[in-house]
Order: C-alpha cells, then sequence, then structure tokens
C-alpha cells in the first residue's frame, strides 16, 4: 500500500491555477508533518510547504508565500495544495511527503521524511 498518493498536476500558463491533492492514512494524516517538496531538472529538490500534525502550524518557502495554501479535508485524509499566481519557475515534479515529529526538525528541509508519495508533474508556460 502506497502511503501518500499524489495527484492534480498538470500544464498551465503563467498567472493559472493548479490543486494538487496527497491522499494518505489516517495515521500520517494525524500524527505526522506533511510537507510538498518540488524538484526542478539540474535542480535540488526543495520544501514548498509543510504542516504540523493536526494542521496547527504552517511552513511555506518564500518563493510561494502569498500564492500557495495548503487545506485539509479530515474526511478523506486527504492534503491540498492550492497554487496560483502560478511561475514558469514553479514548473517542478511535487512530491507529498510525510515523517513524525521526532525526525522532522526543519519542517522544509526533507531530512526526516520517511514517507514519499511518486510525484506529479506540474509545468508552467510562459
Amino acid at each position: 500500500q502506497v502511503p501518500l498518493v499524489e495527484s492534480g498536476g498538470g500544464s498551465v500558463q503563467a498567472g493559472g491555477s493548479l490543486t494538487l491533492s496527497c491522499a494518505t492514512s489516517t495515521y500520517i494524516y494525524t500524527y505526522n508533518f506533511v510537507g510538498w517538496f518540488r524538484q526542478a531538472p539540474g535542480k535540488q529538490r526543495e520544501g514548498v510547504t509543510s504542516q504540523y500534525p493536526g494542521g496547527f502550524t504552517t511552513y511555506y518557502a518564500d518563493s510561494v508565500k502569498g500564492r500557495f495554501t495548503v487545506s485539509r479535508d479530515a474526511a478523506k485524509n486527504t492534503l491540498y495544495l492550492r497554487m496560483n499566481s502560478l511561475k514558469p519557475e514553479d514548473t517542478a515534479m511535487y512530491y507529498c511527503a510525510a515523517g513524525p515529529t521526532s525526525s522532522v526538525f526543519r519542517p522544509l528541509s526533507d531530512d526526516g521524511y520517511n514517507f514519499w508519495g511518486q510525484g506529479t508533474q506540474v509545468t508552467v508556460s510562459s
């Protein structure tokens, strides 16, 4: 069973919007940091956003603040990443990841995240 399943990627023009979904288990949803990371070709993976268990605190990378928003649906154990005002530099493979509070010390670093989804591609054209 895949612990994290992303969906919602696609191709949009600059200025457009997309919503990514990350479906997971009740345990992961409730007790783990859940974050979104992205990796563009030839670049290092970077943290986009991460949410403390229960959704009480959300961290955003400076590059996406004011444009990206995380939300949750507890009934579906699903997190959403709403991406507005997309830019070509947002083009990347986006991954959902989860990790326990005992191992995630820097939420926007991929250290400590031990569950990863398969990724979903986001392409933004100018």
